[in-house]
């Protein structure tokens, strides 16, 4: 699915619980300067009123008209219908609001909503992670070729979207990679989201650093504790880093067991991956041990750090070999080795997710949908 040269525009939106972010995309990029308006979360009529307003205000800036809109908007939703359910940061939304429907009417274009987890997925698979770690074995001479992705987004929440064979997959119930309702390695009792977000590196830097959690510095600052590059308590922030990467190393393994791709993470967390990213990966790597004592692989697979120059180097490595074909003279090449390979974003969570809007939108105008 290539749109680089497409000329439709789709009108899409970064839906959170303060603002409204409007903006249009064509051949893959934005064709106008952002529009910004208050969310006003608590008062549904202004809050569609506002959702209105943005998109006739991006609509009257375009240079043709638009082709459909195209945005991620929290769950639960029923999303193939537009239907938004009870949303926790937009309370406002109580009860099944049909805000593609009301859309469509306003403006009689095709209304498509997402999970932002599912629509970040999207865009690194079309235009981000996939393509780039193809275009690596292919310059490598190797000639394996990757066609599934997990796009993670690790930050206030841990989200999670799927990727098939250019397909997003997104279940019967638009539920489908709830990775964050994963039980948690280190608290069973409690979800992954626990151990794997923002409040989780502020909780365990506070019980490790022993001080109260109205104290606690902000994720930026203990980053920069753990780096060196700020006072504090080195030691506890680099454990809350550790926490983090063993919670989602086992979550990401047991995800991987059953879908079996790349593992791409974006979110604002991923801009600390010099600090978790190791351990995660060895997590990933780790081992079962049987009652009788002895181990086994925890994953089919190998797993490589894609940030790390000998990890990305090792993967790409082709270890293809010649083996004969029982009663013949014919040689066809095997590979034994399996890998999976996990990255961080190279163009952001943002621009993967409007660029996954806006694929998806054209996706679905292509199949007549």
């Amino acid at each position: 699915m290539k749109y680089d040269n497409d000329k439709r525009i789709v009108m899409t939106l970064d839906a959170g619980g303060t603002n409204f972010v409007f903006s249009a995309f064509q051949g893959g990029n934005p064709v106008v300067d952002e529009i910004r308006l208050d969310s006003d979360a608590h008062n549904l009529d202004l809050c569609l009123s506002n959702l209105i307003e943005g998109f006739t205000r991006v609509r009257k800036i375009l240079p043709q008209e638009p082709d459909a809109i195209s945005f991620a908007f929290p769950g639960p939703a029923d999303y193939p219908n537009g239907i938004i359910g009870d949303l926790p940061n937009l309370p406002a939304f109580r009860g099944g609001v049909a805000l593609g429907p009301m859309l469509h009417k306003k403006f009689n274009l095709p209304v498509f909503i997402n999970n932002d987890g599912d629509l970040y997925a999207y865009g690194e698979a079309i235009a981000g992670f996939l393509p780039s770690i193809n275009s690596i074995l292919e310059t490598a001479g190797n000639p394996k070729r990757y066609k599934n992705l997990v796009g993670l987004t690790l930050g206030t929440g841990f989200g999670c979207g799927i990727v098939s064979n250019g397909e997003l997959f997104l279940g019967d119930n638009s539920i489908a990679g709830e990775i964050w309702l994963l039980r948690n390695k280190l608290i069973p009792t409690v979800n992954i989201e626990e151990s794997v977000s923002i409040r989780c590196i502020q909780r365990v830097y506070a019980e490790k650093a022993g001080i109260k959690k109205e104290l606690v510095p902000s994720p930026k600052e203990i980053f920069e504790i753990a780096s060196g590059k700020a006072e504090g308590n080195m030691e506890a922030a680099l454990d809350a880093y550790k926490h983090l990467a063993e919670a989602a190393g086992d979550a990401i393994s047991n995800a991987i067991t059953l879908l079996d791709g790349l593992v791409v993470i974006g979110g604002g967390l991923s801009g600390a991956h010099s600090l978790f990213l190791k351990y995660l990966i060895d997590e990933m790597n780790g081992y079962f041990i049987k009652s009788d004592g002895t181990e086994f692989k925890r994953l089919v697979a190998d797993v490589y750090n894609l940030e790390d120059e000998n990890g990305l180097r090792n993967f790409v490595k082709s270890n293809a070999k010649e083996i004969s074909v029982y009663g013949t003279d014919e040689k066809i090449m095997y590979d034994p080795s399996r890998k999976i390979g996990v990255g961080i974003s190279k163009i952001g969570t943002s621009k993967a997710i409007a660029i996954g809007a806006y694929a998806f939108a054209l996706n679905k105008l292509d199949q007549g949908l």
